[in-house]
């Protein structure tokens, strides 16, 4: 382990009194006022006020007709999967999963949680590589995997760090193939992506009303209404959090009903307890919906006070060989969840990867991710790799990966044309996630990146 507090490069710096956090909870103290009237009530079970108080403010802050308040992010997307499989392919047997033998697209630079649903309902996941103008899934590889598996009806993809992707593109792509969309908006609550009048959401742009931008027409949807089944998270890393707890969203009641039966045992109305489909104990306790009507509040704030983080690193790391996580400022605005930074590839440091381990060494003017985590670590500050891609998970080892130039495995080999660019790996590789707490001081984050240069002296 390389010692930073005696690396000459970094002399003058001390460690920091208290830890700067990646991410963490911010709270205001509203949420003891719904928490406590839940105990006073004794409504502390999965029904309750806060529940339905909630369910109805995050659907109107995000301008869809219902949402459904559930145990965590993973269990919206869990049974928006699910309910996806069912429209598609009917409902299924309670020994298999309504994807049970079918293929979906999905995001590959993500977190486990948005995919392993597919795997829950026993499906078999493809992953979509990534683009580099937001780095969220790439439209031109999504139309590359509709040619070679031309049957897939199902889509799931995640808006990376709070960056919405190129949503009119893809969805154009769905629609020509008949296919639906599952969206993860665990990280992206309060991003909007700007959607054209004429394209595949003029219904959603009908509706919120038309406006003029930079020569367009259209309106400014939020993420996690973009689908055809949403989800969000509340984790206690996210923008608002309620310690855990995320939303299922729709404007469809049915679906709506369907996700709440799901998510309390798939009770019949029965005055025994009756069963004719599985369920799932995935309601959101009325205390955590609580914390939630406390926090929703300060969505707009964290935003501001995440976005000022970004810009900052932006700034302070302007002359250095880097580059900021990416977004279409013309057609989206981002929540800023987390601030990434990517090295430029001549400004790369030797660095290696195993499955559990690392090394990387000095070089003049180079450095490398985990040199840069290292030395933040080291003086009292938590970073992180960017999303290890699902295609190089060894869980996923086997599964398909689909580029714009075909299949994106096995292109090593000096008989077989192309490039064999694989975008999210290179992202991985060069990439990394800054500590990007709210609660961080404009001192603090200047001492981060003052380490961040230092490592390239």
């Amino acid at each position: 382990m390389h010692d930073f507090t005696h690396d000459p490069r970094f002399a003058g710096i001390e460690p920091f009194t208290s830890r700067v956090w990646l991410a963490s909870p911010t709270m205001h103290g509203d949420e003891q006022r719904w928490v406590d009237e839940a105990i006073q009530t004794n409504w502390v079970s999965t029904v309750g006020t806060n529940i339905n108080e909630i369910e109805k403010e995050i659907a109107s802050f995000l301008g869809c007709k219902y949402a459904v308040a559930l145990s965590a992010g993973t269990a919206a997307l869990h049974l928006a999967t699910k309910l996806a499989g069912e429209r598609l392919y009917g409902q299924a047997p309670p020994s298999r999963g309504t994807l049970t033998g079918k293929k979906v697209f999905c995001s590959d630079v993500t977190f486990d949680a948005s995919i392993n649903p597919v795997a829950y309902e026993n499906g078999e996941a493809v992953f979509i590589d990534t683009e580099t103008d937001t780095w969220n899934m790439d439209p031109g590889s999504l139309r590359k995997a509709f040619e070679l598996y031309p049957e897939t009806r199902l889509i799931v993809l995640a808006h990376l760090y709070g960056t919405p992707g190129k949503m009119d593109e893809i969805r154009k792509i769905a629609d020509e193939h008949g296919a639906l969309i599952v969206e993860d908006a665990a990280e992206s609550l309060g991003a909007a992506f700007f959607a054209s009048a004429d394209g595949p959401y003029k219904e959603n742009v009908r509706e919120a009303g038309v406006v003029e931008h930079i020569g367009m027409r259209g309106a400014w949807l939020e993420t996690g209404t973009l689908g055809n089944y949403n989800c969000i998270s509340f984790n206690g890393n996210k923008i608002i959090t309620g310690s855990s707890g995320g939303m299922f969203l729709t404007n469809s009641k049915e679906d709506a009903d369907k996700v709440r039966k799901w998510s309390t045992q798939s009770r019949e109305a029965a005055p025994w307890y009756q069963h004719e489909e599985i369920g799932y104990n995935y309601r959101m306790s009325n205390i955590i919906a609580g914390v939630l009507r406390g926090q929703i509040r300060y969505l707009e704030e964290h935003i501001k006070q995440k976005r000022a983080i970004y810009e900052r690193y932006r700034n302070g790391l302007s002359d250095l060989p880097v580059r900021m996580n990416p977004y279409d400022d013309e057609h989206s605005i981002p929540n800023f969840w987390l601030s990434c930074m990517i090295i430029e590839p001549d400004a790369m440091a030797s660095m290696v990867r195993g499955e559990q381990d690392y090394l990387w060494k000095t070089e003049p003017e180079k450095s490398s991710p985990q040199e840069i985590l290292d030395a933040i670590n080291a003086f009292g500050a938590e970073g992180r790799p960017i999303w290890k891609p699902m295609h190089m998970q060894p869980i996923y080892k086997n599964h398909a990966f689909i580029t714009r130039e075909g299949n994106g495995r096995g292109r090593s080999n000096a008989y077989i044309n192309g490039s064999g660019a694989d975008v999210g790996a290179d992202i991985f590789r060069r990439g990394l996630c800054l500590p990007s707490d709210n609660k961080m001081t404009v001192e603090q984050q200047d001492k981060v990146i003052e380490i961040i240069h230092r490592c390239f002296k």
